[in-house]
């Protein structure tokens, strides 16, 4: 069941890259459930190997994505997918997350991992060079600038690319990326922690001002509320 509009955590910041073809079609029947969800769409790829694979990568707004959230994303898309019927035959559905080495598909995206090291792929340039690879400086309006690890004599070291002409950029793994993902997931832990203290807390205090009404009210034989039994099991009056 997807979450009511005002309770939507994902991100509505559109991707820059996205899919083509039948890719993109597959996008636009995964990308509304997700949102429904609470996450946000990465990238929609079909992959022929060991038969059809339909791989939906996604995370949550901070870019965190567990394995009880895959299996959330796999009970809700399942159904959709089936209903919608876009491929023809059988297919497997993958669920994953982005990972370390993970493409960059928004803006934030690329302000976010400004300083590591990217590869990216483009349409084409005036000199017909279509991979680049280097350091990730930040944005600039409508482009990526990058300093380029790979330029030819003569190249200028850094260049701007822009978002509308890329097919795919990519982290590098390294190992200050590594370094710097264990920081945010240990960050992402202490955040849900608290998160959880807080809403244990509430729980709690809403308890305490309205406690379960466990006694039976002897002047018309109705008992009140809900009670539990030592047992454990749950009583409710008729």
């Amino acid at each position: 069941m997807t979450q009511p509009s005002h309770m939507i955590e994902a991100d509505p910041e559109a991707r820059l890259i996205v899919e083509q073809g039948m890719a993109a079609r597959l996008a636009s029947i995964v990308e509304p459930v997700l949102v429904g969800l609470g996450y946000r769409l990465v990238r929609v790829r079909i992959l022929g190997l060991d038969g059809c694979t339909v791989q939906v990568m996604a995370e949550r707004p901070s870019g965190t994505m567990t394995m009880a959230d895959c299996e959330a994303v796999s009970r809700a898309l399942s159904p959709a997918l089936d209903v919608a019927d876009p491929i023809e035959g059988a297919y497997r559905l993958e669920i994953s997350s982005p990972g370390m080495d993970r493409p960059l598909v928004r803006r934030s995206d690329f302000k976010r991992h400004a300083g590591h090291r990217l590869k990216v792929e483009v349409v084409a340039t005036a000199g017909g060079r279509r991979r680049f690879r280097g350091i990730l400086l930040g944005v600039e309006g409508e482009c990526a600038r990058i300093r380029g690890e790979d330029t030819a004599p003569g190249e200028a070291n850094e260049v701007l690319l822009r978002f509308e002409d890329m097919v795919e950029a990519k982290l590098v793994l390294t190992d200050a990326l590594i370094a710097e993902s264990f920081r945010r997931g240990k960050a992402a832990e202490r955040s849900a922690r608290q998160r959880r203290s807080i809403q244990g807390w509430h729980a709690a205090d809403e308890h305490k001002r309205h406690p379960a009404q466990t006694d039976v009210d002897r002047s018309n034989g109705f008992q009140l509320g809900r009670a539990l039994d030592p047992l454990g099991s749950q009583n409710e009056g008729e």
